[in-house]
């Protein structure tokens, strides 16, 4: 059974909510790190928590759920080892996965519906990496930017 850790901030209790039932319901078991409904939160805060269970091993992807997703993809592409994307539409979270291998899908409860955003995970979720010589390239290109990034120089 594949993991997947969730996270939002105060935009986004409801949407995490259906994303979490939908997922479970379709057999993942799902990490909750986010706020409930009332609660404020800092969208940096969820997406550091996702980031760490992937990280860590605890999750194999992250979802994350803020007002116009581009908060949160902003925050977990922070991390190394994450990549992460800013998904409105079902043909890039499935090619982000498919191309990019991306670990974290972020959405905007402000932007899109519940319906979409389900479609959207279940691209996500569903589609593999394709681990295409190209697209195993690229990746480690980006990979290597990070490093470079990362130590400093």
């Amino acid at each position: 059974m594949m993991t997947i850790a969730i996270g939002n901030d105060h935009a986004a209790p409801q949407l995490k909510k259906a994303v979490m039932e939908h997922l479970e319901g379709n057999g993942f078991e799902v990490i909750d790190v986010g706020c409930a409904e009332g609660e404020k939160c800092d969208y940096p805060d969820s997406a550091r928590k996702v980031c760490d269970l992937i990280r860590g091993g605890e999750a194999m992807l992250g979802i994350l759920i803020c007002g116009t997703g581009v908060g949160m993809s902003l925050a977990a592409n922070k991390f190394k080892g994450i990549r992460a994307a800013c998904c409105s539409e079902t043909f890039s979270a499935r090619l982000t996965r498919e191309h990019n291998d991306a670990n974290v899908l972020c959405m905007g409860a402000r932007v899109i519906g519940e319906g979409t955003a389900l479609d959207i995970v279940d691209s996500f979720v569903n589609t593999p990496f394709s681990g295409d010589e190209r697209h195993v390239r690229r990746i480690g290109l980006i990979t290597a930017i990070e490093q470079v990034e990362m130590s400093g120089e």
